[in-house]
C-alpha cells in the first residue's frame, strides 16, 4: 500500500516544494557561474555536467514513514535535508575535493554536513562526496533558508551508482549476496580506473607544459 500525505498536508507540501524549487534554482545559478568561470575563464573543465532534482510528495511521504514520524509538511522540512538535490559529475576523482573547496567558499551558502564516501566508501562500494548546503532565498518580503544535498562524483562512480540503484529497485532493497559481491568488486575496479585515468591526465598535462 502506497504511503501518502493526507489532502491537507499534501496541499502544504506542494507549497513547500515551491520554496525548495526556488532555493534549488538559486543554488544552481551559483554553480552554473562557477562552471562557466572554470571552463571559459580559468580553462579548467572540472565540471562535466550537473543534474538537479526535487523529491516527489510520494517519495517524501515514504521516507518520513521509514523514519517513523508523522507524514506532515513540517516534518518533511524538519527531518529531510535532501528534498532538493544537485549532482555534479567530474572526470577525475581528485577534482572532487577541488570542487568541494570551491562550494564551501560560495557566499551566502552554509555547509551543514559533509560526508566523504570517496575516501571512505560505503560497504556496498558506493563512492561519492556529499554536502548538505543551506541556501537563503528571498520571497514574499522575507528570507528563508532551505537545505539541498550536493553530490560530487566521477562519471565512473555515477555509472556504478545508477547500476546499483537499479539492482536495489529490482530486488526491493534486498540485493542477492552474489550480485552484491559482484557490485562491490566492480566498485573497487571502478576506483582503480579513476586513479589510472587521472595518472594519464597528469602525464598529458606534463607533456603539454614541457612543449610550452
Amino acid at each position: 500500500m502506497a504511503i501518502l500525505f493526507n489532502s491537507e498536508e499534501f496541499a502544504k507540501v506542494k507549497n513547500l516544494l515551491n520554496i525548495y524549487r526556488w532555493g534549488l534554482r538559486t543554488l544552481r545559478t551559483k554553480l552554473d557561474i562557477i562552471h562557466e568561470d572554470l571552463k571559459h575563464v580559468q580553462d579548467n573543465s572540472a565540471i562535466d555536467y550537473m543534474m538537479e532534482r526535487i523529491k516527489t510528495p510520494e517519495s517524501i511521504a515514504q521516507k518520513l514513514h521509514n523514519l517513523g514520524v508523522d507524514i506532515t509538511a513540517e516534518n518533511a522540512r524538519k527531518y529531510l535535508k535532501d528534498i532538493a538535490g544537485i549532482r555534479i559529475i567530474t572526470s577525475f576523482a581528485d577534482e572532487i575535493y577541488f570542487l568541494a573547496d570551491i562550494i564551501r567558499s560560495i557566499p551566502d551558502v552554509t555547509i551543514l554536513v559533509e560526508k566523504d564516501f570517496v575516501s571512505n566508501p560505503k560497504p556496498s562500494g558506493y563512492r561519492s562526496y556529499h554536502l548538505i548546503a543551506e541556501v537563503p532565498i528571498f520571497f514574499s518580503g522575507k528570507v528563508e533558508c532551505i537545505t539541498a544535498e550536493i553530490q560530487i562524483r566521477t562519471s565512473a562512480m555515477n555509472f556504478w551508482a545508477t547500476l546499483e540503484h537499479k539492482a536495489r529497485y529490482k530486488f526491493k532493497g534486498e540485493i542477492p549476496a552474489h550480485l552484491s559481491s559482484e557490485l562491490s568488486a566492480i566498485a573497487d575496479k571502478t576506483a582503480e580506473l579513476d586513479k589510472r585515468m587521472f595518472t594519464i591526465h597528469d602525464i598529458i598535462n606534463l607533456i603539454n607544459e614541457k612543449k610550452e
